[in-house]
């Protein structure tokens, strides 16, 4: 059975009753859309987690190297790599028990998302999460 995201409804009920983000792959590089839909939650009043090795701080928020240095759970862990990094990121979901996963556009991978769908983990795959806030949940509203 292929996958399928959850319905324009459901996204926007996640959106709404989530606050803690980890952003896998956050640039701090004001130019590359990684920082732009960051800072754009974050302005939106979402806490944003920056995972990114070799980086201190993103938009005035300690930097983790991977999700398994986070000193606290987060409700939902978006992904700006590439596609091929999209299975050890579910895994590491999994293990640290989040059950959450926002794989931005052009980020794909079926059988990740899928493994992690039998793990509980609602994922939503190849969607741009600020666009989807600001476009579709405020139709929704």
């Amino acid at each position: 059975m292929p996958f399928a995201n959850p319905s324009p409804e459901e996204i926007c009920q996640i959106l709404r009753s989530i606050h803690t983000i980890a952003v896998v792959g956050l640039s701090p590089n004001p130019a590359r859309p990684s920082f732009q839909v960051a800072r754009a939650l974050q302005m939106h009043g979402y806490r944003i987690v920056p995972v990114r090795p070799l980086v201190q701080e993103v938009l005035g928020e300690a930097a983790y190297p991977d999700l398994e240095s986070l000193p606290f759970k987060v409700d939902m862990v978006d992904v700006f790599r590439t596609s091929e990094q999209v299975p050890a990121i579910v895994e590491s979901c999994i293990r640290l028990g989040i059950m959450r996963l926002w794989l931005q556009d052009g980020v794909v991978h079926e059988e990740a998302a899928q493994r992690a769908q039998a793990a509980g983990i609602t994922v939503i795959m190849n969607r741009c999460m600020w666009r989807d806030l600001s476009q579709l949940c405020k139709q929704a509203s």
